[in-house]
Formats: structure tokens, C-alpha cells, sequence
């Protein structure tokens, strides 16, 4: 099937177009022409690469901890592709190992159903730091087994990715993971800048949720956000929801940073798209929303209801980051770390059709995955 955009402008990931005429067939780019060529469906707005996730738990009111099942991640996909986001990494938070198990069966199900958007799955937790585990629940942080590795080693689960506590799973433990090409992230995590390092050095690549939940940068111990901040070849997410990170903070790691390495996470909840005001979490807690804000009932941080959408136009006004860099930071570098810039994080020639429309204040208008509205 052969699809024809006319779009009044376009930021390809690399540079600003205007008035282009995009083909795609089968879902792939075949060409971009200037001008508008022939019939095609007129795009009003900015056409820019679609969004990519690496950290959401739920939305449109699916929770991945409480219901392991591609309908439910599907449900996800829904929520968030209304907010221009084309590609997911569901987000298991700290669970027991049949909810693991489960949530595994759910991924392979909907990589082979082909579920618009499910890249794969991340498991945030169970190998956590305690004085670091935030809103996670405490009875299922333990340490890495033979049941976790027979998970962690599965072929059919798409982009894997882990968030750990260095200073509780080994060095031989790190490269056994990046040996089953699982993603290592640090979070969760109390360690000090020689674990970091390890780890670091071990085959892990990426920080979650940079600044929280983890050891900080002192004068005499860097700390996990030193190491992060000092380490050129990692990746760091970042909530930009004005709860998590300070805007200055944020500043300051995005100029440290080398660039190309900072991704937009949301770190989303299944308030997102929805009204709900609260939903059952762990250990008999509810997590209650307040504004723009998501709270466990025992006080933590607990996700939050941020949008891809709306975390580029944060980076945008409250961080003074340019739009294209801002951009960049949800589509691009996301796909970078991913592995998956030969196919996505860009609007060329041979790249999937993954794209959103915005307005001129970047919210979402339109939303396509392989060439079709979300």
C-alpha cells in the first residue's frame, strides 16, 4: 500500500523542510520530495520523528504490574500514541518472579501479534538498593536468581533492558546480562563512583531516571550522578515534569552531558489520557494523583502522568533547549540507545513511517505508526 503526505513542515531529525511531499509504502519511506507532488493527504502542523519511551509503566488506565496481558500493553500503546509516542518499552517496576514470568509471556505475545509499538520490555527492579528503592515495594527487591536469568535470557522479548543496583548484582552477574544482549541500567541504586564505574565497564549503558533515586554527586564521592554525568558512552533519562527533577538541575546535566546521550522518559502511570485520580499499587498503598502529580498514599514520588509530548515542550520552556534538540531528545537519541537509528528516530528514506504531527506549541495532533493513525 502506497501512502501520500503533503506536510506544510517537517523536522527530519537533522533539519527543518518545508512543504514536503512524503511517500510511504508499506509503512516505510520511499521518498521525500520538495513541494507538494500530486494527490496526497494534506498534514497541517510540524512533522516531526515519532517518540520513543524507554520507560512506561502504564496508561489509558492499564497498569503492566497488574494486568500482563498484550491487551493491556496495547491499551498502552493507545494512550500514549496520543501523545506522539510510536514506540514503547513497557516498564515492569519490581515484582515476584511469576508476575516476571507473565509479563515475559505478555511481551513475546504482542511482538508476535505485532502490537503497534511494543519494542520490547524493561524490567525495572527486582535487583534494587533498599535505601534507594523509592516507592518500590520492599518484600520483592532481592537479589538475582537462576528463575530471574532464565527470563533475563529469552530471545523472544524484543529490546530487553534492565534497571539494577550495582552494589547488589555482581560484575560477572553485568556481563552475563549484556551477554544475553540485555540493555543494563543503573537505578534504584546507593553506589559509589568505583561501582558505578564497574558496572559501567561491565557492559552497562544506561542510567534511569537521572538524579532520582540514586546516590548524588558530593565533593568527595561523585556518586551514581557523577558517574553518570562523567561517563561519555551511557545514556541518561530524565523526567522533565517540574516533580522530579529541579529545572536547574536538569540544566546543568543536559550542558554536562555529552550530547546525544540525555532521553525524555515519562515514567508513566495509567492515569495518562484518562481522569483517574487514584489506582491500587503495592502492599495495599494506592497511588493518588494531585494535579499533574502522582503520589504513593505512603508519600514517594510514584511515576507520573507526563506525556512524551508534553516532556519535549517542558524541555522546551522550562529548560531552554531548542526544539530540535528537544525533539531530538524524544525521538532520536531514544532510538540511538535502542539500537534501532537505522529504522527509526528519523523522518529519510528507508525509515519506518513513525511520525507525529504538532501544532505550534508541540502538542500532538496526529499520531502514525508505520504509516497509520494511532
Amino acid at each position: 500500500m502506497t501512502q501520500v503526505f503533503h506536510v506544510d513542515s517537517v523536522f527530519t531529525g537533522d533539519a527543518f523542510l518545508s512543504q514536503s511531499t512524503i511517500t510511504v509504502t508499506d509503512g516505510v519511506i520511499t521518498s521525500i520530495q520538495a513541494g507538494f507532488e500530486g494527490e496526497g493527504q494534506h498534514l497541517i502542523g510540524l512533522l516531526v520523528p515519532g517518540f520513543i519511551d524507554v520507560q512506561v509503566n502504564g496508561g489509558g488506565g492499564a497498569f503492566f504490574n497488574a494486568d500482563q496481558t498484550p491487551a493491556c500493553l496495547n491499551q498502552m500503546v493507545k494512550a500514549h500514541g496520543r501523545f506522539g509516542s510510536t514506540g514503547l518499552m513497557p516498564t515492569l517496576i519490581t515484582d515476584k518472579i511469576e508476575v516476571m514470568q507473565a509479563a515475559a509471556d505478555a511481551t513475546a505475545l504482542a511482538l508476535k501479534e505485532k502490537v503497534p509499538g511494543v519494542l520490547g520490555i524493561h524490567f525495572e527492579g527486582p535487583h534494587l538498593s533498599l535505601p534507594k528503592k523509592g516507592t518500590h515495594s520492599e518484600q520483592y527487591i532481592r537479589p538475582i536468581s537462576e528463575a530471574e536469568f532464565s527470563v533475563y535470557a529469552r530471545q523472544d522479548l524484543g529490546i530487553k533492558m534492565i534497571t539494577l543496583a550495582p552494589e547488589n548484582v555482581s560484575v560477572e552477574d553485568i556481563k552475563r546480562l549484556v551477554g544475553y544482549g540485555v540493555k543494563v541500567c543503573l537505578g534504584h541504586t546507593n553506589a559509589d563512583f568505583e561501582t558505578t564505574q564497574a558496572a559501567l565497564q561491565a557492559g552497562a549503558d544506561g542510567f534511569t531516571h537521572l538524579f532520582n533515586a540514586m546516590s548524588a554527586f558530593t565533593s568527595r564521592e561523585p556518586g551514581v550522578v557523577g558517574a553518570a554525568l562523567w561517563d561519555n558512552n551511557s545514556w541518561c533519562g530524565l523526567i522533565v515534569d517540574g516533580h522530579h527533577v529541579h529545572p536547574n538541575a536538569a540544566k546543568l546535566a543536559i550542558r554536562t552531558k555529552a550530547q546525544g546521550k540525555m532521553l525524555l522518559v515519562t515514567d508513566a502511570m495509567p492515569p495518562v489520557g484518562t481522569d483517574l485520580t487514584e489506582f491500587d499499587f503495592f502492599d495495599g498503598r494506592k497511588v493518588i494523583r494531585t494535579g499533574d502529580r502522582l503520589n504513593s498514599s505512603t508519600g514517594e514520588l510514584a511515576g507520573s502522568v507526563l506525556d512524551m509530548a508534553s516532556a519535549v515542550r517542558n524541555t522546551v520552556n522550562t529548560l531552554d533547549v531548542s526544539l530540535a534538540e528537544s525533539l531530538r531528545m524524544a525521538s532520536l537519541y531514544p532510538a540511538q540507545y535502542l539500537g534501532l537509528s537505522h529504522t527509526k528516530g528519523r523522518i529519510a528514506v528507508d525509515y519506518d513511517a513513525d511520525f507525529v504531527l504538532l501544532d505550534i506549541n508541540q502538542y500532538a495532533l496526529q499520531t502514525f505508526i508505520a504509516g497509520q493513525i494511532v
